[in-house]
């Protein structure tokens, strides 16, 4: 029947693509966490809040604690007050993760580039919409 190892393939995709890009960004000393909480406020340099981060990565906000602590120590990202929320801290990168953060993006490039390498513009833009679809059914119940 269509469709019904879908869910699989998305699943092992993109956990391969991951682990294929975490190989690459390994001699940065980044592990996964790092790299992915890099790249996600990169897209963001206004910040979010470790709620957003979180979900953004699939992960719960107390999960996420420990390593945004680590990173803040460490000097990698800067927690900043909410403009509007007294309550709340949005994280930011710091400038050594904002240099880094564009090594993460050349490396992810190069590795899509590969990765897509023998597919049509057609096919992939068909696969995006595929994908976009079955993510906004996801979010709309």
């Amino acid at each position: 029947m269509a469709g019904e190892q879908l869910g699989a393939l998305l699943a092992e995709t993109a956990r391969a693509w991951r682990a294929q890009l975490d190989e690459r960004l390994r001699p940065l000393g980044l592990s996964q966490t790092r790299w992915l909480v890099i790249l996600h406020l990169s897209k963001h340099p206004d910040g979010l809040s470790q709620n957003e981060l979180a979900n953004r990565l699939g992960i719960s906000s107390a999960s996420l604690s420990v390593q945004v602590d680590r990173m803040e120590r460490e000097g990698w990202l800067e927690r900043r007050p909410h403009e509007y929320d007294r309550r709340c801290k949005l994280l930011i990168l710091s400038k050594r993760s904002q240099e880094l953060s564009k090594q993460i993006a050349r490396t992810a490039a190069s590795l899509r580039k590969e990765l897509l390498a023998g597919l049509s513009e057609a096919d992939i833009l068909s696969c995006e919409r595929v994908l976009k679809h079955i993510l906004l059914r996801t979010q709309t119940g």
